[in-house]
């Protein structure tokens, strides 16, 4: 399975931003990860075949994540930005719902300004 991400720049804080990713077939689950400098990389929010979602607790109540599972995209939205949300972005996926990240696809930049 491909991913090609696109999306994501520059914002100020309190602004939206909107990642999406395209994957070449269908996945189980995918999930939208991020890496700030000097840390380690870390899970932003992920979402089923059957749309079960989950978010961690920094980017809860402010994200919002999406899929087609006819188109095999999934889409993060992201408002009320903050600077501490400055990360690389990358979308992954899995074949099977209890199945770890196989398929990453390139990160895409995200830079919060305050």
């Amino acid at each position: 399975v491909q991913l090609q991400a696109s999306g994501g720049g520059l914002a100020q804080a309190g602004g939206s931003l909107r990642l999406s990713c395209a994957a070449s077939a269908g996945t189980a689950k995918m999930g939208w990860f991020r890496q700030a400098p000097g840390k380690e990389r870390e899970i932003a929010a992920s979402i089923t075949w059957t749309n079960n979602k989950y978010y961690s607790d920094s980017v809860k109540g402010r994200f919002t994540i999406s899929r087609d599972n006819v188109k095999n995209t999934v889409n993060l939205q992201m408002n009320s930005l903050k600077p501490e949300d400055t990360a690389v972005y990358f979308c992954a996926a899995a074949s099977t719902m209890g199945g770890e990240y196989k398929y990453w696809g390139q990160g895409t930049e995200v830079t919060v300004s305050s």
